[in-house]
């Protein structure tokens, strides 16, 4: 679980919000309450109190210019975990990382370079894991348009937004 301070960086997918309420219909306690439709591009990034206009500024030069779109074409289901890659976001995501190496995605959980994703459940039961990638399946393909990248922290409170970074051309 992550801490309070963390931060992350996120492209956020509103377009992705219905799988995540279909989700929340086969089992709710399968989605993070108050946290929109997402995918990570690091996480954890900085803790909060070292992110400042330096490390904004070095981040808005890593990312690219100009909206991005990205399609959600199948889900993935591993164990109790649901997920629908963004293979759009990944050299975003690795620009990122390449910007900030000593931050390690996931803490290193799944390698150097863990594929950009939006989770659907995590740590679903069997049963309710099958039942969501199948409803996820139903739902697919989503496109969206990446225009912005946001950076959030967790307080006590729950995750907030401490920045927004437009994709301009």
């Amino acid at each position: 679980m992550a801490r309070t301070g963390t931060t992350a960086v996120l492209a956020l997918l509103p377009q992705a919000e219905p799988l995540l309420r279909l989700a929340a219909a086969v089992d709710e306690s399968v989605v993070r309450p108050g946290v929109p439709a997402h995918a990570a591009l690091l996480y954890p990034w900085l803790p909060a109190d070292e992110v400042g206009e330096p490390e904004l500024h070095r981040l808005r030069a890593a990312l690219p210019p100009g909206p991005l779109p990205v399609t959600l074409a199948a889900p993935e289901r591993t164990a109790g975990f649901v997920g629908v890659p963004v293979p759009g976001l990944n050299r975003v995501a690795d620009a990122v990382r390449t910007a900030f190496p000593a931050q390690v995605p996931y803490g290193g959980r799944f390698g150097p370079r863990p594929p950009v994703h939006v989770t659907v459940a995590l740590d679903a039961p069997p049963r309710a894991a099958a039942a969501i990638c199948r409803r996820t399946a139903a739902e697919l393909p989503i496109t969206a348009v990446v225009d912005t990248v946001h950076v959030v922290g967790l307080t006590r409170t729950g995750w907030q937004g401490l920045a927004e970074l437009p994709l301009l051309r």
